[in-house]
């Protein structure tokens, strides 16, 4: 089922009318109904009763994201929430990290008090913890120095903040959080592919393949670092389309020039 981009994001944020001054444009934009005036919505145009929201030239008609753009401003948003999680997961893993460079020694006393407790009872099932993956690697971090897992602390925390900006310019579709997302993204795709040839798990996997889809369609879709034209052509796409606005919504045929 096709999904109406437009009608979608009126429902839920209300049409968009504007009354241009050029009397053609007006007089196709606009209808006298019985029960009062009613403009055509740039958006989605649909005719729609009340005063228009603005007025004036053609050309300076309010930028209204449509179909394709709204489509793509729609995948936007889902990535900045993406990113949102991530970050603040990560905050939340450099603090319990940093608290665990202060506490360092009493955390493994408590370690070890429970695994001396729960020892017989993974004996029993046949499972020998001593020898466990999960309990060797919890026991080295305790090997680690207090300065490394502060420092460790503060690249989560520094690699948080990366994804919390990202987030935040994605959600707005800003261009520069398009290329910090690129660049930052596809920064750590080797890391995480590394990942895979050490332990390889659902959601590593399914992390990776967002990563690699999100890297491809930013720099496609967007036209970053000159493909497909590069700025000059987004920002030529941008243009004409907002320029066509009103002629399209009136139903006027579109010259070239």
């Amino acid at each position: 089922m096709k999904i109406d981009w437009d009608r979608r994001h009126c429902a839920r944020r209300g049409h968009v009318t504007y009354a241009p001054d050029d009397s053609r444009l007006r007089l196709r934009l606009h209808a006298q109904t019985a029960v009062g005036d009613a403009w055509r919505c740039l958006r989605c145009g649909d005719f729609v009763l009340g005063e228009p929201h603005g007025s004036g030239p053609a050309a300076e008609a309010p930028l209204v994201p449509r179909g394709k753009v709204l489509r793509d401003l729609f995948i936007l948003r889902f990535l900045a929430i993406e990113r949102a999680v991530r970050g603040v997961f990560i905050v939340l893993v450099a603090v319990a990290v940093w608290k665990f460079s202060n506490s360092q020694d009493a955390v493994r006393r408590l370690f070890n008090e429970y695994l001396d407790v729960l020892r017989p009872v993974f004996r029993h099932f046949h499972y020998d913890l001593d020898n466990s993956p999960v309990v060797g690697t919890i026991q080295k971090t305790f090997g680690y120095k207090h300065s490394t897992l502060v420092l460790v602390a503060a690249l989560l925390l520094a690699y948080a903040l990366i994804e919390l900006v990202e987030a935040v310019g994605l959600w707005y579709a800003k261009r520069w959080a398009e290329y910090l997302t690129v660049v930052a993204t596809a920064a750590f795709l080797p890391l995480e592919i590394y990942e895979l040839t050490e332990h390889v798990s659902g959601l590593k996997i399914a992390t990776l393949i967002l990563n690699i889809l999100a890297v491809l369609y930013i720099a496609i879709a967007k036209r970053l670092f000159g493909l497909r034209g590069g700025r000059k052509a987004f920002e030529e796409e941008r243009r004409s389309a907002s320029l066509l606005e009103v002629e399209e919504s009136a139903g006027l045929e579109v010259t070239a020039g």
